[in-house]
């Protein structure tokens, strides 16, 4: 009988360029990022006096048409029609050497978080910008929860965030002064996290209910919809949430009942030392640090419990789960429950944090740069989640110190305003290459004889 050989086995021979094919699909992309991006960027409006004027910009259409075009035929010469010499197998890509010096990198990360607002150079924008990034984090791990390790696409994980923030805003504001008189207030913050939590994680039981027959694209258009509903109810409920108006005047976190005010009485008076607003930046810093470990210890401790590993055979095998005995019913309503719990704990100090609440703060889009730090992470991976977090939301930041460009680029350049296409063009590219995430491996939850890492390619295929 005779041997057929394997694709991956065959030598692929070098090809003669075929320019005139190469030309013409580098021009018809050219053509139809003109034709996409004319419209967006090429023409903007401005009101002035009562009235509405356009704005061309050719000028900047061309420059990004020019990028477009010239990464198309990068891609021509570099990917597509490079030479080959060896044989044509399948390459897996180097990953981070996260998990061999995780032990060393571990401990002095958190040394660093500890001690961050104390570092030299460090001020009140570094401070404010690692508490956007811890907050992220937090929820980065919550909804891996749901995502990496149970396996439910959850495109909605926004609607909780939202219900912890508001059970905050409207019981520190109505409900608890209403009760308990205005010595109540300084304790609002600590008094209502562990409940808007809890309702939260109701929020999240009540989701889950209705999707327990639902996967993949399914399940993803469901949540969807369901944080879409939320923020409709919290636009058109007025008397309630106060509309689209929001709810201001909400009550900043005190130090167990000591205020961050100048004047006797407060947390600078107390202890001797001189009133500075950044006080309460760094005792905010510090909130949501302790938020996010605990976040990070309750997932690792449930990974190892019988409740974890029944989220990772649910997601791996939902009939192999079931046929084990696995109450598929109640994993999947745990793992909702507990990611939204975590959520609603985030938007509980998102509301303190801000002092004010909106439905505006809680659209798919952050639903969205959850789900990407999850993702670009490495579904299950902790550390993952926090090596993207860093990366997403350190890069927006990055573009407001970019203003050197406005002389270079045309007029009306603002970098600021393209940090969204600019972070999603990088993240297309890191799934094109990363397609698993920054850390592609992961330690196993229970181990038998020898503890082997185990590649996120064989997650969700049954052998992970």
């Amino acid at each position: 009988m005779a041997i057929v050989p394997k694709s991956n086995d065959v030598m692929t021979e070098t090809q003669p360029l075929n320019i005139a094919a190469i030309a013409k699909d580098v021009l018809f992309t050219a053509i139809l990022a003109f034709l996409i991006l004319g419209p967006i960027l090429g023409l903007k409006t401005f009101a002035i006096t009562g009235s509405l004027a356009l704005e061309q910009r050719w000028g900047m259409v061309s420059v990004f048409v020019a990028i477009v075009a010239g990464g198309r035929l990068a891609y021509h010469l570099l990917v597509w029609n490079k030479p080959q010499a060896k044989p044509a197998r399948a390459i897996s890509m180097p990953t981070l050497p996260v998990m061999s010096f995780g032990k060393y990198i571990i401990p002095v990360v958190l040394l660093v978080a500890i001690f961050l607002p104390f570092l030299p150079g460090v001020d009140r924008r570094i401070v404010d910008l690692a508490i956007l990034i811890l907050t992220y984090i937090m929820l980065g791990w919550g909804l891996n929860i749901v995502v990496g390790l149970a396996g439910l696409l959850d495109l909605g994980y926004v609607a909780f965030y939202a219900v912890g923030a508001y059970a905050y805003a409207l019981l520190a504001t109505i409900y608890l002064p209403a009760w308990f008189g205005d010595g109540i207030v300084p304790w609002a913050f600590f008094i209502t996290l562990p409940i808007a939590g809890i309702l939260a994680a109701l929020w999240g039981v009540i989701l889950g209910f209705p999707v327990l027959r639902l996967r993949g694209d399914y399940l993803a258009i469901v949540t969807l919809a369901f944080g879409e509903i939320v923020r409709v109810v919290l636009i058109n409920w007025s008397d309630f949430t106060g509309g689209p108006a929001g709810i201001g005047g909400i009550p900043r976190p005190s130090f167990f009942g000591l205020p961050f005010t100048d004047g006797e009485g407060g947390f600078a008076a107390f202890f001797g030392l001189d009133f500075k607003p950044i006080h309460r930046i760094i005792f905010l810093y510090y909130v949501i640090l302790v938020l996010a470990l605990f976040t990070n210890f309750v997932t690792m401790r449930l990974r190892r419990l019988p409740v974890g590993r029944a989220w990772e055979a649910l997601r791996e095998d939902e009939i192999a789960c079931r046929s084990l005995g696995i109450n598929t019913t109640s994993t999947k309503l745990t793992a909702f429950a507990i990611g939204a719990m975590f959520a609603g704990f985030a938007g509980s100090f998102f509301a303190t944090r801000q002092g004010f609440v909106s439905p505006e703060s809680f659209v798919f889009l952050e639903s969205f740069i959850i789900l990407a730090i999850v993702v670009l992470g490495g579904l299950g991976s902790q550390i993952g989640v926090v090596i993207a977090a860093i990366v997403i939301i350190g890069s927006f930041e990055v573009f407001r110190e970019l203003n050197f460009l406005k002389a270079v680029m045309p007029a009306g350049f603002d970098p600021v305003q393209y940090r969204m296409l600019a972070v999603g063009a990088a993240l297309v590219l890191i799934m094109r290459w990363k397609p698993r995430g920054f850390v592609t491996r992961r330690e196993p939850s229970v181990i038998l004889k020898e503890k082997k890492a185990i590649p996120t390619d064989l997650v969700a295929e049954g052998h992970g």
